[in-house]
């Protein structure tokens, strides 16, 4: 592994399930403070690992979190690291940080300096960059949803649109496993377990067959947590060209917040299900989301969706304060 990469490995992410005792990896926001501070100083991410103490001579984190000692001690885990990659390299795990070239340019132009430092990854990495239609909703859905989002992730695979979705119970499976089986593709953007799931029967042989990819910014062996599943909704959003919000419980819930992230940023265009009985979905509306009714047939014209799709949204700027990063400054580290 590259030099720039094994520094940026080990300054954001964990290796082995996180312990109370230990200091704990920089987090997206933290890394974009450190890497504008080392480009501002002209260095890399690799001069830690040579010129550790010439490096951190002249660093203050001007927020007090990011300790010379807490750096330290983040760059001496290089056997926890070696170890650990060679079970993820085993398991036919990859890795992208910022400095690769392959790095979704996606995140990068609407997350800034919040962008992921590393990305995990099964299949294809290429499909990345590819957007496609994010599919987001409930994990708990009756057969009315499932069969609209079948029909939708089914035209999509007719007209050759990739699904991008967060590979849960309910909506997310559904859409990915019905692009799938209907000779499509698919992105899932994961928030815990990518090693399991890697490995399952359910998603393997996609991957085999070049149609899946995975990916999380989370640690490979993580359990589910609720924080991590509501902080990647807005890699589901980033990574594609417009997004379908299936069903929605307004005020609550990861679907919810994602969708009012995504308006409020206007990171891509936003539909909703319109159907009877989706109050969540008719409130997104309101907040500049446009309606999508159900296809009539499960295959329309091989342009169906794609034409709803790029027609003008009407989306409202919101009055509340933008939450995007500021733009990555260029460097070698940062820059594939």
């Amino acid at each position: 592994m590259e030099e720039n990469n094994q520094a940026i490995l080990l300054l954001t992410a964990h290796f082995t399930p996180s312990r109370r005792c230990e200091e704990s990896p920089l987090t997206p926001t933290e890394y974009g403070r450190l890497a504008l501070w080392l480009h501002e100083k002209k260095l890399q991410p690799k001069d830690f690992l040579h010129r550790q103490d010439e490096a951190l001579v002249d660093w203050v984190d001007p927020k007090g979190k990011i300790t010379a000692d807490r750096l330290r001690f983040l760059l001496g885990r290089g056997m926890a690291m070696g170890v650990a990659l060679d079970k993820w390299d085993s398991a036919g795990l990859w890795i992208l940080t910022r400095a690769d070239k392959q790095y979704p340019a996606r995140l990068k132009q609407f997350l800034g300096q919040n962008t992921p430092p590393v990305l995990f990854g099964a299949g294809d990495p290429r499909r990345l960059n590819t957007g496609g239609l994010a599919m987001i909703g409930s994990r708990n859905i009756g057969q009315a949803d499932e069969d609209f989002t079948s029909r939708i992730a089914k035209q999509a695979a007719f007209e050759g649109l990739n699904i991008v979705s967060g590979g849960a119970r309910g909506v997310d499976e559904t859409a990915m496993l019905a692009s799938l089986n209907s000779e499509g593709t698919a992105l899932g953007v994961l928030a815990s377990d990518l090693l399991k799931a890697a490995l399952s029967a359910k998603w393997r042989k996609y991957i085999k067959a070049g149609e899946l990819t995975l990916v999380s910014n989370c640690y490979p062996e993580a359990p589910f947590h609720a924080g991590n599943a509501m902080g990647r909704n807005k890699y589901i959003y980033c990574l594609s060209d417009y997004a379908l919000v299936v069903r929605a419980d307004e005020g609550k819930g990861g679907t919810w917040s994602g969708a009012k992230e995504d308006l409020k940023n206007q990171w891509v265009p936003l539909f909703v299900q319109d159907a009877p009985g989706l109050d969540g979905n008719r409130a997104l509306i309101r907040f500049g989301a446009t309606s999508l009714a159900s296809p009539k047939a499960a295959l329309q014209s091989k342009e169906w969706l794609r034409g709803l799709l790029s027609k003008p949204v009407p989306m409202k700027p919101q009055s509340e304060e933008s939450a995007g990063g500021t733009p990555i400054q260029k460097g070698l580290f940062d820059e594939g």
